[in-house]
């Protein structure tokens, strides 16, 4: 006789187990402390098997018999029903382990040494709060360009237009290491080239060669002998980023090759960097130790002589010279790329000497040396140009 409810319902525990038959080979196993479990006993290439169906109550006898017949009609398109959930249980498990949150947090966890801690920890808050959310979840080879533009477009609806972009790059960057690692087959984040809103090319306010005479003019007079004053001049005879300066130490200077060797934690790139040191940089470093006898720092603090300069002096400083909104400290590089390269320095030199990472992973590795001898001319030149404009050699 088929089970009904009130007959589950009713059926007490025993000392030991026992089972109540249902229909098609379904049973209701019911052990001694009381729990119950259905099964479905069916024969298979001439073997007896044995297929749980759940547990009773949180399988109802209406499911347990939905499962029983759609395990019959697997048997009858030749499917052993048994190792079928035991496939269906792998795949979920794989596709959980492929999701694309654990590869992108793979993916992290490789780029993590060749970045700053600050922009490694940015990448991966911008996932969590923004793509995680949405798509992490999900098996990456299963992510398709409309559900992955339907995550970005909710960045877009909050104004955060760069933060959109970016993040369509990193998750770019995620299923190509997907495709790398042999977890996805396409790039779908490459459909969505030219779907996102346009943002302003915003670049850090920079100088034209022809205001340069009237700035240099004004910086030498502007607190003359002062840290501020000595490390403006030497960003510009440097060109090197605002973090880099201020966290100089004198053990990174070689005074007697006119080298300053900045070590790759510390650089953006994370790799070491070689900058050539003309006379009047290695005049300014000679003012700069008069000025104080810190043990580590070229640029200390002016609160404490433990900490760095504040990121904030250099800028403050060319505010209170009238260039506010007209001209950044960071924006020094960009003047000084425009003005090598129309003077025919050669583009790689100048690349190699801005500390600009290698984009094309097929040429050779980063070489710190790479161009030396040029870019220690190239440098030279640009301190007596920078001289010239300023009108010291007129």
């Amino acid at each position: 006789m088929p089970l009904t409810d009130i007959i589950i319902k009713n059926a007490k525990p025993k000392e030991k187990q026992y089972k109540l038959a249902d229909e098609k080979g379904m049973r209701l196993l019911i052990h001694p402390n009381g729990s119950k479990y259905w099964q479905l006993k069916y024969r298979f290439s001439g073997k007896e098997k044995l297929l749980s169906l759940g547990v009773y109550p949180e399988v109802s006898l209406k499911e347990a018999r939905d499962k029983r017949d759609a395990a019959r009609k697997q048997m009858q398109e030749g499917l052993d029903p048994s190792h079928e959930k035991k496939l269906s249980k792998l795949t979920k498990a794989l596709s959980a382990e492929n999701s694309f949150e654990n590869i992108a947090r793979e993916w992290h966890q490789k780029q993590a040494a060749r970045l700053t801690q600050r922009h490694s920890e940015y990448v991966l808050r911008r996932l969590s709060a923004d793509v995680f959310p949405h798509i992490g979840f999900r098996p990456i080879n299963q992510i398709t360009a409309p559900e992955l533009l339907a995550t970005i477009h909710k960045i877009e609806k909050r104004g955060a237009l760069d933060i959109a972009h970016r993040a369509l790059q990193t998750t770019s960057q995620v299923f190509r290491y997907a495709i790398a690692t042999g977890r996805a087959e396409r790039d779908v984040a490459a459909d969505l080239r030219g779907s996102l809103t346009g943002r302003k090319k915003q670049n850090y306010s920079r100088f034209e060669e022809k205001e340069m005479p009237e700035f240099l003019q004004k910086l030498e007079t502007y607190h003359p002998g002062t840290q501020t004053h000595l490390a403006l001049k030497f960003i510009m005879l440097t060109f090197v980023r605002t973090k880099e300066l201020r966290g100089a130490e004198w053990e990174e200077f070689d005074l007697k090759t006119a080298e300053w060797r900045i070590p790759a934690e510390r650089m953006k790139m994370r790799e070491k960097h070689i900058v050539p040191l003309s006379k009047q940089a290695l005049q300014i470093l000679k003012e700069v130790r008069a000025l104080h006898n810190n043990p580590k720092f070229v640029f200390p603090s002016s609160v404490s002589p433990h900490k760095m300069m504040s990121e904030n002096t250099m800028l403050y400083a060319m505010h209170h010279m009238g260039y506010k909104s007209k001209s950044t400290v960071h924006g020094f590089r960009g003047t000084a790329s425009t003005i090598l390269n129309e003077n025919k320095f050669r583009p790689d030199v100048i690349e190699r000497q801005l500390a600009h990472g290698e984009r094309n992973k097929v040429r050779a590795s980063y070489n710190h040396a790479q161009y030396l001898p040029e870019r220690k001319e190239m440098m030279r030149w640009w301190a007596d140009y920078l001289e010239k404009l300023g009108g010291k050699n007129e």
